[in-house]
């Protein structure tokens, strides 16, 4: 009897014990702590039930399995390269860089295999669709504008995968060695035409700047005349006067001044000279002494 109970209290205990084990293994099973930098996709019965985020989760164990553990970290694209030719029918080789990260892990995993592979075969599409519509001087020179429309368009085309593109990147344009040749040419001789230019509107400058001396110079004489004219006109206007106010005698003292004038500027010549003069000149003479006389 007494063996009896113990065995049966054994079975007991042992029910117990396996029953709190079940418990215990129910709760570790249940219990998922997913890191900050993760999502959890769960299944159950092969079928998508949830997605666990950041934190503490619980999920009901033999029934509920993570299915997939996504990362939602940025991530960054292998650095590719891939040929395009632009409006004007250049060839170019374009490396691009794409930055990207998953935002709804459960259209990622469900949509799309390689989401890798898929972006970048996506990003060569379109950036050879962009730069068709480009000259290649707009792909040298409007590089922002080109990225802008990159990014753009592989948003729209990704967005079902449940992707995010947070940034795209051109790094570089490379020419063949033919276009680079002839981009060289037209360069040196677009330096010429403007060393032709600079130097033509140098001379062009130098002849205007010449006139307009010669034009100065012009002027100033013109000036001078015009103000010795004036002097002149001025005197005359005087003597008018005077001759109008004093009559005659006004007239000869300025015809004795005059020959006053002459006569010093003949006895200042070189060497020694005889002056022979009518009787008529030297009473002439002896009345503008007079008048120069009475004038003092």
């Amino acid at each position: 009897m007494n063996e009896d109970f113990l065995i049966a209290l054994i079975s007991q205990n042992a029910l117990y014990l396996l029953g709190a084990i079940f418990l215990i293994l129910i709760v570790v099973k249940g219990v998922h702590i997913v890191p900050q930098s993760e999502k959890f996709v769960i299944e159950r019965f092969g079928r998508l039930h949830a997605v666990l985020g950041p934190g503490m989760n619980f999920i009901v164990p033999l029934l509920d399995v993570v299915a997939h553990r996504i990362s939602i970290l940025e991530r960054q694209l292998p650095s590719a390269s891939q040929d395009a030719i632009t409006k004007d029918n250049v060839l170019v080789q374009i490396d691009t860089s794409v930055f990207y990260r998953i935002t709804e892990p459960e259209k990622t995993v469900y949509r799309i295999r390689d989401v890798d592979a898929a972006i970048a075969t996506t990003v060569a599409g379109i950036v050879r669709a962009e730069i068709g519509k480009m000259d290649l001087d707009e792909v040298q020179s409007n590089r922002t504008q080109l990225i802008g429309q990159i990014q753009s368009s592989v948003e729209d085309a990704v967005d079902d995968w449940g992707i995010q593109v947070t940034r795209a990147e051109i790094l570089d344009v490379n020419l063949d060695q033919a276009t680079r040749d002839a981009m060289l040419q037209q360069l040196n001789a677009e330096r010429a035409r403007r060393a032709q230019v600079t130097e033509a509107e140098g001379t062009k400058r130098a002849v205007e700047l010449a006139a307009e001396g010669e034009l100065y110079a012009a002027e100033q004489i013109a000036k001078a005349r015009r103000i010795q004219a004036d002097a002149e006109a001025y005197a005359t206007g005087v003597v008018a006067k005077a001759i109008k106010e004093n009559g005659i005698e006004a007239a000869q003292y300025q015809v004795a001044l005059k020959q006053v004038d002459a006569l010093n500027a003949l006895g200042n010549g070189e060497g020694k000279q005889t002056i022979i003069l009518p009787a008529h000149a030297v009473e002439a003479f002896g009345d503008a002494f007079k008048l120069l006389k009475g004038g003092k």
